[in-house]
């Protein structure tokens, strides 16, 4: 295999020549020295920490060189050095040479919505290993320096590539876009999200409809059928010379799903589209997840690739960690099942994954828990939507409740005395009474934005109760 990039690559894509140090091959870009790989370039970022404290420490972990602004003042143990006015602005040009040096018949997709969007990359980036070699966003690596960073790891080899783009402001997907230029570009869905941020849903759409701004000439915008905003996505599309392509479970879209079976471990459907109809079994569960599957066959076909040869995968293809991840707790001489979805939550995917929870059977796992913390970028429209989730609580059959977190306090006050297991102000209080109320036939989902901290609820529940990784 060719090295990721030589140094005249870089210099050319940067338009500066290294300073000192030893013309090595660079086999990877890296942001943090926590994880840098001897040969990788260090890319000293200015972000929550300046990268550039840190330079020294690349290169004795092994750093083939680094990237570094005009101004860093050279340390006695380092090498190679490009210096750059912006290391940010260096990297988005990796980003544009990489995608650039791309074989032209390599296949581009790029994903974003208000929810799903991590899944659906995964779900991609699977069906499409299956035909070639692919690379994809890590992660959840989709912001301004995620996308860069993404595309500057992308070899020239590459056949198939897969995009995460998120926002949470207008004009944030806009230059994304045009840096990945994909030859497809899906919105999974449009929902009430980031409202600290925008004056209105619609503008959200319009926001998540900038992704078609990048598509390049031809390609095809995958829309959700069954969502208020389809019409205004589908006009956005076209303004910007992109054939929209539907998905949903309704008559009218162009992938539709049909027969659908949920089932607490996976889903059955048959996917029709045009003259195709194609059974698809899926292990992630949950009709979010159809749905979101019906997207990547979309996509998947926009592109050219073989629908058919791919879509087997997803039989086996398991949710990621913090995303929908299961696994088995020992508790009391028998088994709980824990329901990881600590990364991320907003209004609809908390519905999604209460609806999930709703489908283990109660023979297998018989009382149904819910660890729920607060959704972050609501505004003041915060207290009514984590309120307003009372009914998809009922809906579930949740029998207890613990929550953390000033909005989702009033979800809890909401609630009959017997669906109250407790509640806490921060997640770092919330362990204590969580664990001593878990019994064996427990199935215990845990969800929140990010930002509330649940993962280390979640990472509680494992120590405590010898988690073996396993999947019930």
């Amino acid at each position: 295999m060719q090295p990721l990039w030589t140094f005249s690559e870089l210099s050319a894509a940067l338009g500066v020549k290294p300073e000192g140090g030893v013309d090595r091959p660079v086999a990877g870009v890296s942001i943090d020295t926590r994880t840098l790989q001897p040969g990788d370039l260090f890319v000293a970022l200015k972000d929550q920490r300046d990268g550039h404290d840190f330079v020294s420490s690349a290169f004795e972990a092994g750093a083939a060189a680094a990237l570094v602004v005009e101004s860093y003042r050279r340390q006695p143990k380092d090498g190679a050095l490009l210096r750059v006015p912006d290391t940010l602005r260096g990297l988005e040009a990796l980003g544009r040479a990489a995608r650039a040096r791309i074989n032209p018949d390599a296949r581009v997709v790029a994903v974003t919505g208000s929810a799903g969007k991590t899944g659906t990359k995964e779900m991609l980036r699977a069906c499409l290993a299956h035909l070639g070699t692919t690379h994809a966003s890590e992660k959840s690596y989709n912001n301004h320096w995620g996308v860069p960073l993404t595309l500057a790891r992308m070899s020239r080899e590459t056949r198939f590539s897969v995009f995460e783009i998120g926002m949470n402001h207008a004009g944030e997907i806009r230059p994304l876009t045009k840096m990945v230029r994909p030859h497809a570009a899906i919105v999974t869905t449009v929902e009430a999200v980031h409202l600290e941020y925008f004056p209105s849903v619609q503008a959200i759409a319009d926001a998540k409809g900038e992704i078609f701004e990048g598509l390049v000439p031809g390609g095809t915008a995958v829309i959700k059928y069954d969502n208020p905003h389809a019409g205004r996505l589908t006009s956005i599309a076209k303004r910007f010379g992109a054939k929209p392509v539907t998905f949903g479970f309704s008559a009218g879209a162009d992938v539709r799903g049909d027969d659908l079976k949920l089932g607490y471990d996976g889903s059955a459907l048959t996917v029709r589209f045009g003259e195709r109809r194609i059974p698809l079994q899926l292990a992630m569960p949950g009709r979010h997840i159809a749905e979101n599957a019906l997207a990547v066959v979309a996509a998947i076909d926009a592109i050219g690739a073989d629908v058919e040869k791919t879509l087997s995968v997803l039989a086996n293809l398991q949710p990621p960690s913090g995303r929908g991840a299961r696994s088995v707790l020992h508790i009391e001489g028998g088994e709980a099942l824990l329901i990881d979805e600590s990364y991320n939550a907003n209004p609809a995917s908390m519905r999604a994954a209460l609806a999930a929870l709703a489908s283990v059977p109660r023979q297998k796992f018989s009382r149904r828990i819910a660890v729920l913390g607060d959704m972050l970028e609501l505004g003041s429209d915060a207290p009514a939507l984590h309120q307003g989730l009372k009914e998809a609580v009922e809906d579930a059959g949740i029998d207890l409740i613990f929550a953390c977190g000033p909005h989702m306090k009033g979800l809890y006050d909401a609630l009959p005395k017997s669906k109250k297991g407790g509640y806490a102000a921060a997640s770092s209080s919330l362990p204590d009474a969580l664990l001593s109320n878990l019994r064996r036939g427990d199935v215990i989902m845990v969800k929140a934005s990010n930002g509330t901290r649940l993962g280390p609820v979640v990472a509680a529940l494992k120590a405590q109760f010898g988690n073996d990784g396993s999947v019930s």
